[in-house]
């Protein structure tokens, strides 16, 4: 590897009390070097033999990293004559090394590393902005906003810092708050990456100040999580069209056999299922890409409805491990780990499903405690008011008779707060309409979302659009996945895109989105 050639700087030249890198003579030195036959030409030397080593670096051919220093007549003439008296010249001197020294110091604060250059370049390419993202505190010299973070925030910044001092650096340059906001608009399928970056990137994407700061100015991308064979998981990026594989969790057979329900909130995939004769909830965390449990519930279940907003979580109705229905519900805070009871609903069911809808919680059909015929009401929980309250005809037609003990759970999804569902029986997708409380038929699932009852295929809403996972089996075992998307704002019947199609040794038995 090529290294920097010494030389002899004369007090003519200008000092410079800036980092070693950034001296001056050291940057006169960065020349374009074409390769001949692999080796270094020879050029430099018959320059320095031609000028001496005691002389001032000549401005050679190629690109430079500064123009060469313009010098007085004074200082010129101490490069010529060696008994110039330079106590004549100190104070002027003085001055110019103050001037150069404070320039050179506002240069160093442009001075990126070469890892986080190529990563601010990379987020420049996406059209990436440094607009303010919370709060606004003050402009700069450009007119433009910088960002305030909140105090929360500012006390996580000095708790990361006190175990690395240059946690506040990130990108050299812009500042902290800068940084966060060019990280904020970046892909989260980036942040992997970033995190290589350093020490300080590292902390920032683990700590999941970032996830929140986003959450809180509406820049959040939706993943689809799916399992079709445990204990592996996968993660798609419906953006991307890519496949990414999660840490196998570690889970019996029993509980690889019996029934689960998968849950996203905020930045964790909960999957509730039984070992044996207890309930246990595996736990993932996007945050450090590893698996967990140990948490309960206040009351164990399973065969509930649920659904999340953020950070928040409410699961209602299921059976206990006896297999008795509930009516209870509970809400989960996924920043605290909190579970929190709430009041009891006005029925019991079970496989029953739930949403989020115009900032309520709605459950909507499953099984009671007195028929198998399917509960035809849904019921609406007001979070300001802890109250529920119930609405007849809120479950999806059907024309299928197949009793709902063994018919899947009615799947539904919200987008732009309008509720969709999806009759696997008769392949249709409906809306329901909130004033006339019915439900209207769209147009067609795709073609290939094949299912058992409703078992092995997923409807779920993941951003502005709806997500339908489901594909062709074989009589021998195995198929594939196909990952089909429509956006309902497009308006008119549904026209299903393709995003991916994967093949795969079972149908999709629990499938989640994690927005973040």
């Amino acid at each position: 590897m090529l290294e920097d050639r010494p030389c002899q700087v004369t007090r003519g030249y200008l000092k410079n009390c800036g980092r070693k890198h950034c001296w001056d003579c050291l940057k006169c030195q960065r020349i374009k070097i074409e390769e001949l036959n692999g080796k270094q030409p020879l050029a430099i030397d018959v320059v320095e033999e031609e000028h001496g080593a005691n002389n001032l670096p000549l401005q050679l051919e190629g690109d430079l990293s500064m123009p060469p220093v313009h010098q007085s007549d004074d200082q010129q003439q101490a490069v010529n004559d060696p008994d110039f008296d330079h106590e004549e010249d100190e104070d002027m001197e003085s001055d110019v090394l103050s001037d150069n020294q404070h320039q050179t110091e506002s240069d160093l604060d442009l001075d990126l590393e070469e890892d986080e250059l190529n990563l601010l370049h990379n987020l420049m390419e996406n059209d990436l902005s440094l607009a303010p993202v919370i709060d606004v505190e003050k402009y700069d010299q450009g007119g433009n906003k910088m960002l305030k973070l909140s105090e929360n925030d500012r006390s996580m910044r000095a708790s990361d810092q006190s175990d690395d001092p240059n946690m506040d650096a990130l990108i050299h340059g812009i500042g902290r708050d800068n940084s966060i906001s060019c990280l904020l608009r970046s892909s989260r399928s980036d942040y992997g990456s970033i995190a290589a970056v350093s020490k300080a990137f590292n902390s920032l994407v683990k700590n999941g100040e970032l996830y929140r700061l986003r959450r809180q100015i509406g820049m959040v991308e939706h993943w689809v999580y799916i399992c079709c064979d445990l204990p592996e998981w996968e993660a798609f990026d419906p953006n991307l069209c890519r496949w990414m594989h999660l840490p196998p969790m570690t889970a019996y057979e029993y509980f690889s056999y019996g029934d689960k329900e998968s849950l996203a909130v905020g930045s964790q995939l909960l999957v509730f299922g039984k070992e044996y004769l207890s309930n246990i909830i595996h736990k993932y965390s996007l945050l450090t890409n590893s698996w967990s449990t140990g948490m309960s519930m206040n009351f164990p279940r399973c065969l509930f409805g649920s659904a999340s907003m953020g950070e928040m979580a409410i699961l209602a109705g299921g059976c206990d491990s006896g297999g008795a229905i509930l009516n209870n519900a509970e809400m989960y805070n996924a920043e605290t780990g909190i579970w929190k009871p709430l009041p009891n609903m006005n029925k019991k069911r079970k496989m029953c499903s739930g949403v989020f809808m115009d900032g309520k919680f709605y459950v909507i059909g499953g099984i009671g405690v007195t028929s198998l015929i399917p509960l035809s009401c849904g019921e609406e929980f007001d979070l300001e008011t802890e109250t529920w309250t119930e609405i007849p005809d809120m479950s999806p037609v059907r024309i299928s008779y197949v009793p709902q003990v063994s018919e899947a759970p009615p799947l539904v999804a919200v987008v732009d707060n309008e509720l969709y569902a999806a009759d696997h029986a008769a392949m249709v997708v409906r809306k329901y309409v909130k004033n006339s409380r019915e439900w209207i038929s769209l147009g067609k699932l795709p073609e290939r979302a094949s299912s058992v009852s409703g078992w092995g295929l997923a409807f779920r809403a993941c951003g502005n659009r709806l997500i339908c996972i489901g594909g062709p089996r074989s009589a021998l075992g195995g198929g594939f996945v196909e990952v089909n998307s429509w956006k309902p704002s497009e308006g008119g019947p549904p026209r299903w895109n393709l995003l991916s199609r994967k093949q795969s040794p079972s149908f999709v038995y629990n499938c989640a989105v994690m927005g973040c």
